[in-house]
């Protein structure tokens, strides 16, 4: 599917190296995925294959040797410094694994920063950050501190505040990596319906066969590039054939 006819994401033939002394090590060679807006796409892939690396070249974290990135049908450039800033600011949220939560913020103040950050005066900011307090059931903590909370509480107030701008794209970093399967599968289950909702495209980094089945399409990555995809359609009760194919890949 080219850019044209994807107004999600489309990352096409990016390359990615890092230097270890004098060693070129390659993480990404050529590497191509795309999601469809409302579309969950969930990477997986051994550790070190590239997953992270892969998240941060989109974000503009890391800036990629080559490729291309399309967000929303706009090519983005991401050799400019200024260009990657506003990307995060008004077109991408981001979760990740260790929260990033500001202690001395309570929850409500968490998740409106992207407002503040991104210098936005929305007249709809308030009611839109009460909103997502009240989707992820956090209403009757948002005056407490982030040391107040569970981990899975501080995981759903990154979730909040990475969508409360209504991003075209979610980039989630092992969302589920830090906390219990239980509190795991709620998260998989507010994500899924408030992305849904909105209409947002979600890519995904997890290790877990059971929460990448709450995905739309599971890519698995190896030696730099997807290697194979598996049509999943949200389908939470078949983990198996997941399973399959990581064994297949030797994942």
């Amino acid at each position: 599917m080219s850019a044209q006819q994807n107004n999600g994401l489309e990352v096409q033939h990016l390359h990615k190296h890092y230097l270890l002394g004098e060693r070129n090590i390659p993480v990404l060679k050529g590497l191509d995925v795309s999601v469809e807006k409302g579309e969950i796409v969930v990477i997986m892939g051994p550790s070190g294959s590239g997953k992270t690396t892969l998240l941060n070249c989109i974000s503009g974290i890391d800036i990629p040797d080559k490729g291309k990135v399309t967000i929303g049908g706009n090519p983005i450039n991401l050799n400019s410094p200024h260009e990657r800033t506003l990307l995060r600011r008004h077109h991408i949220g981001i979760v990740f694994q260790f929260f990033n939560l500001i202690p001395t913020l309570t929850v409500k103040e968490n998740i409106g920063l992207p407002f503040i950050i991104a210098q936005r005066k929305d007249r709809d900011a308030e009611s839109r950050i009460e909103s997502i307090i009240d989707t992820v059931g956090l209403m009757r903590r948002k005056s407490h501190y982030p040391y107040q909370l569970s981990g899975g509480e501080m995981q759903l107030v990154s979730i909040a505040r990475a969508l409360v701008h209504a991003p075209d794209l979610l980039l989630a970093d092992e969302p589920t990596g830090n906390v219990n399967p239980n509190i795991g599968r709620s998260i998989m289950d507010i994500l899924r319906n408030t992305t849904k909702q909105k209409n947002t495209s979600v890519l995904m980094v997890t290790h877990n066969p059971e929460h990448a089945a709450w995905a739309d399409r599971i890519c698995f990555l190896k030696d730099g590039i997807i290697q194979a995809q598996h049509q999943q359609y949200g389908d939470i009760s078949s983990v198996l054939p997941i399973h399959e194919k990581l064994l297949a890949l030797g994942i």
